[in-house]
């Protein structure tokens, strides 16, 4: 384990996302237009249409995933959180309709339905970046 502790919160930012909009897509085109380096996103609620999450399906090296995809579904969005770390986001989803509740990574092409709201909150005093250890796992590290 590797603990990084030096931080404080910055700016706090809320979206709201109408129906047509892309996920994944307006989440990315917020940090990369306001510049942010770090944050971390600690709400997301909504309704989506379309949907592609992935999960893993092994328990070792190399990962194998299975992408779960709604087409013209009614999906809840339950919750999204993750890290931006330099820029770079790693978001994961919790979505639902009648039948359950589905987790796993968010991918592009998750389209709201009805409304998204997500709140991100800047994170100051951290120097991230993302490197990839010899078994291509993405991992979070502090520069600083």
């Amino acid at each position: 384990m590797k603990a990084f502790s030096n931080g404080t919160f910055g700016k706090v930012h809320v979206l709201r996302l109408d129906s047509g909009d892309f996920l994944l897509e307006s989440i990315e085109e917020f940090v990369k237009t306001q510049g942010i380096k770090n944050a971390v996103v600690l709400s997301g609620i909504g309704t989506l249409d379309y949907c592609t999450i992935y999960m893993v399906l092994t328990t070792d090296f190399p990962v194998e995933k299975h992408f779960a995809k709604w087409e013209n579904k009614p999906l809840e969005l339950v919750s999204v959180d993750g890290v931006i770390a330099d820029g770079h986001i790693h978001l994961h989803a919790v979505v639902s309709d009648c039948k359950g509740a589905y987790a796993g990574h968010l991918e592009q092409g998750c389209r709201i339905s009805y409304l998204g709201e997500i709140v991100i909150a800047e994170m100051d005093g951290f120097n991230f970046e993302r490197r990839l250890n010899e078994q291509g796992t993405n991992l979070l590290e502090d520069k600083s």
